[in-house]
């Protein structure tokens, strides 16, 4: 793809961003498109957010765990940056209002007290420069029809990122098993699933050592202080109104978002109906 275009597909993702609304995917429209050409759709995203006054506060991972993959039809890793406005603390509402198309994950968030520049970065570096992991909610956001996504897409959308609370507990990572630690996941009180650590690739700090190493070697390092999203542990969880979602890491403690609102897509689909 020559710059232009990718360019264009960048202020298209941010268009939609600004308006609610979804776009037809980008591997539709244009079958030649790379993951090399998707990264740099998601830089002219976040280069629009950025310009419109958000900075960058964190990464994330996405598509670790296998019931994710599976949804998506999307088997390999990817990425994307988190940015100011994007950060909800638990207790708040959650506005369903301001969101298109969203689902819920559960994870683990490792926050930096040190830079990490890979490659060469390992799971035990990723420990010793943690100040603290807490359990999280990111909701996920596809700014595409109906999910309806390849790696490229999702890669191009920042990696599908919408919003993400974190947990009030938290936890010494060097005091953890992460990789055993179980996560049980509640919806409005019922429970929904349970999963342990190694369901992201062995271990949530492999996951993040994968994405210090992947990002050394395009030159971006991580930061203290940043928010690094390690990647699901749970299934995609649909959300409405009224809704609360609880996640609970053992050994740590839980996370709990609720919701309010209609989406945009159901916001639509009730205007159709009427």
């Amino acid at each position: 793809m020559d710059n232009n275009l990718i360019t264009r597909l960048g202020d298209r993702l941010y268009e939609a961003f600004v308006e609610q609304k979804t776009l037809v995917p980008f591997t539709e429209q244009y079958p030649e498109i790379t993951l090399e050409d998707a990264y740099q759709i998601q830089e002219r995203f976040i280069e629009r957010r950025l310009q419109a006054g958000e900075v960058v506060v964190g990464k994330k991972i996405g598509v670790t765990s296998k019931p994710v993959q599976q949804f998506l039809g999307v088997y390999q890793p990817d990425f994307g940056q988190l940015t100011s406005n994007m950060i909800y603390a638990e207790g708040d509402v959650m506005n369903l209002d301001e969101l298109i198309q969203p689902k819920a994950e559960a994870e683990l968030a490792f926050i930096l007290k040190e830079d990490l520049v890979g490659p060469g970065i390992t799971a035990m570096d990723v420990i010793r420069a943690t100040d603290y992991v807490v359990p999280c909610f990111e909701i996920v956001d596809s700014r595409i029809d109906n999910w309806k996504i390849r790696i490229q897409d999702t890669v191009a959308d920042n990696a599908s990122c919408g919003v993400y609370v974190l947990g009030e507990t938290r936890g010494d990572p060097k005091k953890l098993d992460l990789t055993l630690a179980g996560m049980v996941l509640e919806k409005n009180g019922e429970l929904l699933s349970t999963s342990a650590g190694a369901a992201v690739q062995g271990s949530p700090a492999n996951a993040v050592a994968w994405l210090a190493n992947t990002l050394g070697a395009l030159g971006i390092p991580f930061k203290a202080g940043e928010v690094i999203l390690s990647g699901s542990q749970s299934q995609l969880v649909d959300i409405a109104d009224g809704d609360t979602l609880t996640c609970t890491v053992g050994g740590l403690g839980s996370c709990s978002v609720s919701f309010k609102g209609r989406t945009a897509v159901q916001r639509k689909t009730q205007e159709q109906q009427a």
